[in-house]
């Protein structure tokens, strides 16, 4: 299994990506939230030009947020800084489009921004619509050299739903996704092989890559101690965010339902009113506010998180190899970038 981390955009994320590469990781994975941290092609442009070997890649694109064109351009750039070491990550949106107080894009959108996107890296002439008209549009100048578009650039799909899963197995080189429950995310790779199956595809042929957040536990150590709170508590508090819809009721555990009520009141108090995804997604997979503090229990981090002792971890690990993930991703906590230490002596020891 291939090991990577994901980091918040950032001009000082470089230094992260470099010991990432010191340290074997094949991955350096960059989250693009305009609102949430800094520029995503400024701060891979900075990691490319201090490292060699490790891919970078980001994580994820999302088309509302930069329009073709552009987003064509910067990957193309950046392959003329680090040819061949790229991965074009992209989704429909969540982190990126939540703090505008948007949800999910059309799927048939996501398609269609591909085609624009690979059809321009491709130097082809493209059908591109905007403003309501469609134009044809292409690279002009490839020839002059400020650009690559020799070297293939990677397509990673962030998809959750069989839908998404479906285009992936379609016109992707690899998938994306989040995991905490080891049985749910078998079942999802197993669900994504069908999809490629179905689409007369050998399911090995696509990379499997999960992302998770977590803490690996020194003897003895609790999941509520402050190392362990700082570098799990932001996903542990994002899947209390993802759980505010009453339709969980029921579904989830008895000790984590509790907390999802108590969080959906505090939510309710949120202002302004009609905006109160300005407060939610503040610090969203970056922090933990103070007033999200309460419901980091041992039970919420140890159900939503990659956090145990290294036996623990190392058998998870296994068993996502053997239902068929490729990569294995930890983000890394601003502020809390040594815990790459921490997970390169577990990741030697799989």
């Amino acid at each position: 299994m291939e090991y990577g981390i994901a980091l918040a955009s950032n001009v000082d994320a470089w230094k992260t990506v470099k010991r990432a590469e010191d340290l074997g990781f094949t991955h350096a994975w960059f989250y693009d939230s305009q609102l949430l941290a800094a520029d995503i092609f400024v701060s891979m442009a900075l990691a490319a030009e201090h490292t060699s070997k490790i891919k970078l890649a980001t994580g994820v694109i999302v088309p509302s947020n930069r329009i073709a064109p552009s987003c064509a351009a910067a990957l193309a750039t950046l392959n003329k800084l680090a040819p061949g070491r790229l991965v074009f990550g992209v989704g429909t949106g969540y982190t990126a489009r939540l703090p505008m107080g948007l949800g999910p894009m059309k799927l048939s959108a996501l398609r269609d921004y591909i085609r624009v996107v690979y059809g321009l890296l491709k130097n082809e002439i493209v059908e591109w619509e905007f403003e309501g008209a469609r134009r044809k549009i292409r690279f002009l100048n490839p020839e002059v050299g400020m650009i690559n578009t020799r070297d293939k650039i990677a397509l990673h799909i962030s998809a959750f739903a069989p839908k998404a899963r479906k285009l992936v197995a379609e016109i992707a080189d690899g998938w994306l996704t989040f995991s905490s429950s080891l049985p749910r995310a078998a079942e999802e790779a197993e669900e994504l092989n069908k999809a490629c199956r179905e689409a007369g595809r050998d399911p090995r042929s696509l990379h499997k890559t999960t992302f998770a957040l977590g803490c690996v536990l020194k003897p003895g150590e609790s999941e509520t101690s402050p190392r362990a709170k700082a570098q799990a508590g932001p996903l542990a508090v994002v899947s209390l965010h993802m759980l505010l819809d009453d339709a969980t009721q029921g579904v989830l555990p008895a000790k984590i339902e509790r907390l999802v009520t108590a969080y959906r009141e505090q939510y309710l108090t949120y202002q302004p009113s009609d905006a109160k995804y300005l407060q939610i997604h503040k610090m969203h997979l970056l922090g933990v506010r103070p007033e999200e503090e309460k419901f980091l229990t041992e039970d919420l981090i140890r159900w939503a998180t990659f956090t145990a002792t290294e036996d623990v971890l190392r058998e998870r690990l296994i068993l996502l190899a053997q239902a068929d993930y490729d990569q294995f991703v930890v983000q890394m906590v601003p502020g809390h970038e040594d815990a790459i230490e921490d997970w390169a002596r577990l990741f030697n020891k799989v």
